[in-house]
């Protein structure tokens, strides 16, 4: 049986991940958030109103289930309270059920003003950040500077310690970006009132999950971003600060691999990317208008219009390797209903050599590929809200057998829409 799922994107992120958490979580104890900060955004909807997550994990909208923040998690104390106080507002209380990893780095002021600073002096040749102050915060973490939540249970060394971190962004803030300073007297007194909410909260989570690991406990772990955002294997420099893949999911919780019995990959039935950065099957046609619209292609975190293609099977089967995927789940099928016909990209060729490459090395090697496609019949009925796999149009069940047969990886789960019940669920995940 699987106990412990993990759920990870296979993409540049966005691929519908939140929701997928949100349905397997209904069947377990814990769910737990493992990297990245409040530059995540997960969209679910339920009962037709729209929640937004960036920092507490999807499913703990199911009232029974524990949420975890753990310690490979960057903190900003501020929108995890405002996060806290939205759900309250759709009568969903997370107090009592939301423990925060005491290891886990902290995102303040600076961070966030140096991450604003940075992209702004980059100018043209910017990553494309969501300016939140992600990756200041990571820097510090490995650079041994940084804060971390169980530095704020002590307000006489958190002043000291600020004040130090303070001067050192300030002096580069000013000096070289010609940037405005920030105040660590104003920034201490904000953080006091935000400790007081989150104090109960604050735990030993990796204790948290390995005795839950004992007790026999299902446990899903919640990927955020996507697999080619990671820092080590994403298309850098256009990458976030953290490991999108599975080893930041080990990493991030303290859980090691043996303890994971199942690892669900999400990807669009088409693609999408958010900022800058190599996309091969990039469209910028009526295609491209037909997926944003249908699709609502908008960044949940900073509302940008994502870049949008056909899927990318060359990149998936590498996202498959590099997390070691059991399964995948499709989503966003929905989105390619009424079009005459949908192309999947199945190899990359070099422009210069017009030979097969399996996969590009370098941003040069990126700028110099092409997408070789297939192109499969489109489908002129709908496929939202559709809930069982005979259902789907003869056209849409041909389209994902083919991806199955190139990937040679099962596709469990597809959903067929923004609600939390469009779902096919081909294969009983736990079991």
């Amino acid at each position: 049986m699987n106990k412990n799922i993990v759920i990870l994107g296979t993409q540049w992120g966005d691929e519908g991940k939140g929701k997928i958490v949100d349905c397997i979580t209904k069947n377990a104890s814990y769910v737990v958030r493992c990297q990245g900060g409040h530059n995540a955004g997960h969209t679910l909807v339920v009962n037709g109103k729209k929640i937004i997550l960036h920092l507490i994990p999807s499913g703990l909208l199911h009232n029974d289930v524990i949420g975890i923040i753990a310690n490979g998690v960057v903190i900003s104390p501020f929108d995890l309270i405002k996060e806290i106080k939205m759900l309250e507002a759709h009568d969903i209380f997370a107090k009592k059920r939301l423990f925060i990893s005491n290891e886990a780095p902290l995102i303040l002021k600076y961070h966030i003003e140096m991450d604003i600073a940075r992209e702004k002096k980059l100018g043209t040749r910017a990553i494309g950040t969501t300016g939140r102050g992600i990756g200041p915060a990571y820097e510090d973490k490995i650079a041994r500077r940084g804060l971390r939540v169980k530095d704020l249970q002590n307000e006489t060394k958190l002043s000291m310690r600020l004040e130090e971190i303070v001067d050192y962004y300030n002096h580069q803030l000013v000096s070289f970006y010609k940037h405005k300073s920030v105040d660590y007297k104003i920034i201490l007194k904000n953080l006091l009132p935000a400790i007081d909410v989150i104090q109960d909260m604050i735990q030993d989570t990796t204790q948290i999950l390995h005795q839950a690991i004992k007790d026999n406990k299902k446990i899903v772990f919640e990927g955020a971003q996507g697999s080619f955002l990671d820092i080590d294997h994403g298309t850098y420099p256009y990458v976030t600060s953290s490991n999108t893949t599975i080893g930041g999911i080990i990493s991030g919780t303290g859980v090691g691999p043996k303890h994971l019995n199942c690892i669900i990959g999400v990807t669009k039935a088409y693609s999408t990317r958010v900022g800058n950065g190599p996309f091969p099957t990039e469209l910028f046609d009526v295609i491209d208008d037909h997926l944003s619209k249908k699709g609502h292609e908008f960044g949940s975190t900073t509302g940008r219009k994502r870049r949008t293609g056909w899927l990318d099977v060359v990149s998936l089967c590498r996202a498959i390797k590099i997390n070691s995927l059991s399964s995948l789940c499709i989503t966003k099928l929905d989105v390619l209903d009424g079009l005459d016909e949908i192309k999947i990209c199945t190899s990359y060729k070099n422009t210069n050599t017009i030979k097969n490459i399996l996969y590009p090395n370098t941003i040069n090697d990126w700028k110099n590929i092409i997408p070789v496609y297939e192109t499969f019949p489109g489908w002129k009925e709908k496929t939202l809200g559709i809930k069982k796999l005979e259902d789907l149009p003869e056209q849409a069940k041909n389209y994902i057998k083919r991806i199955e047969e190139i990937t040679k990886i099962s596709i469990d789960i597809i959903s067929t829409g923004p609600e939390r019940s469009d779902m096919i669920l081909v294969k009983n995940i736990f079991s």
